[in-house]
């Protein structure tokens, strides 16, 4: 059945963030995307223009819309508009209908251009929402005017403590528990992009989406962590200011545990001569590696193929199918009789890789690339 997430969150006009980020990260990670509009702004890669909040009955028959026919799976909380609409919908999702239904709150209080989305009373308003979340994910501006880390984690729920708005060139993003402290902790290289509009709401919508499919938590985290980073490495290049991210170019990446057939590798003789003709077909150069004989490119699905000199004999190839939890898949076929001729292992080209051969011979790679596939650091 398909995963019905519920979205209570303002509108952005430009379509950078708000409902318009979220209902197209949930699209595209195979979720069914509904709406609670909490209010309208008038914004656009430069900032907010203008907001008319919504009155929280509205907010609430919309609530109750969704509830009433389609049911729903997971709700994500972004901008909530006043307090009186933080206070009635706390107060709605403790029903008896809805009291068990997971909650990622995203505690919006300013957009990524700086204008404030929040007053003072709004922001008090948090702790009864923050009481019903099952994950909240504040900026590290936004855990500060919340309180701090012990704070949040007093009102029982689980707490991502995003760190985009820190220094330097590694984010570092930590996944706290009610009394358990740290229980998981992500690293990566900062991407140099001025187009991060609608990134909170993406992060939030991607875990509410994996939650509402089943998933425990962390992957979910880090799942939707690496959502984020390839629609910011898609972004479009739109607007004057902090333009929208790239969530509708996010596809065929391997984000979800079955096996996703994305990549070929091809042996070639004359490196110039394929590089040429696959070129030539319309495909993109994404890598070029003449020293190895290594070349990759990306076909307009985002489907990648690769040549690779002296790799086999000429006709053969090797077959890549990718998925989101390698390790975990790779346990199931061996249990199940299937035998590896590697196990996964971490590649210095930054995949994780294991490796078989079916029964007429043929290769096949079983890995876990994230952005890596699409976006090496070497990418041209």
């Amino acid at each position: 059945m398909t995963a019905r997430v519920l979205i209570i969150a303002g509108s952005d006009s430009g379509g950078g963030a708000g409902i318009q980020a979220d209902i197209k990260t949930v699209t595209m990670l195979g979720g069914h995307a509904m709406t609670a509009i909490t209010a309208i702004t008038a914004q656009n890669s430069m900032g907010v223009q203008g907001v008319h909040a919504i009155p929280a009955e509205m907010v609430l028959m919309q609530i109750d819309s969704v509830v009433a026919d389609i049911g729903l799976d997971a709700i994500k909380i972004g901008m909530i508009g006043s307090a009186e609409t933080a206070a009635a919908v706390a107060e709605r999702l403790r029903r008896a209908d809805l009291a068990t239904v997971p909650v990622v709150f995203d505690p919006v209080m300013v957009a990524t251009s700086g204008s404030v989305l929040a007053d003072a009373a709004t922001i008090r308003a948090f702790e009864a929402l923050l009481g019903r979340a099952t994950v909240a994910t504040p900026n590290l501006d936004e855990l500060d005017a919340l309180g701090g880390e012990a704070a949040i984690l007093a009102h029982g729920c689980a707490l991502l403590v995003k760190g985009g708005h820190g220094a330097g060139e590694t984010v570092t993003d930590r996944l706290v528990e009610p009394g358990e402290g740290e229980v998981a902790r992500w690293e990566a290289p900062r991407i140099d992009t001025m187009h991060t509009h609608g990134t909170g709401c993406t992060l939030a919508s991607a875990i509410a989406a994996g939650l509402a499919q089943g998933m425990p938590i962390e992957p979910a985290v880090a799942r939707a962590r690496d959502f984020v980073r390839l629609a910011l490495l898609d972004a479009p290049g739109l607007g004057e200011g902090h333009g929208p991210m790239g969530q509708q170019a996010v596809r065929n990446d391997g984000l979800f545990t079955g096996p996703a057939l994305n990549q070929f590798t091809l042996p070639a003789a004359d490196y110039a001569a394929s590089v040429a003709f696959y070129k030539q077909l319309g495909l993109s150069q994404i890598v070029d590696r003449p020293s190895n004989g290594y070349a990759r490119f990306e076909a307009i699905n985002g489907v990648t193929l690769s040549i690779h000199v002296g790799d086999g004999v000429a006709g053969g190839a090797t077959t890549y199918l990718e998925s989101g939890a390698l390790d975990a898949w790779v346990a199931y076929l061996a249990r199940r009789g299937v035998r590896f001729d590697q196990m996964p292992r971490d590649e210095e080209w930054g995949w994780r890789e294991a490796r078989l051969t079916d029964p007429a011979g043929n290769r096949l790679c079983l890995y876990q690339a994230g952005e890596y596939r699409r976006y090496p650091p070497w990418r041209i």
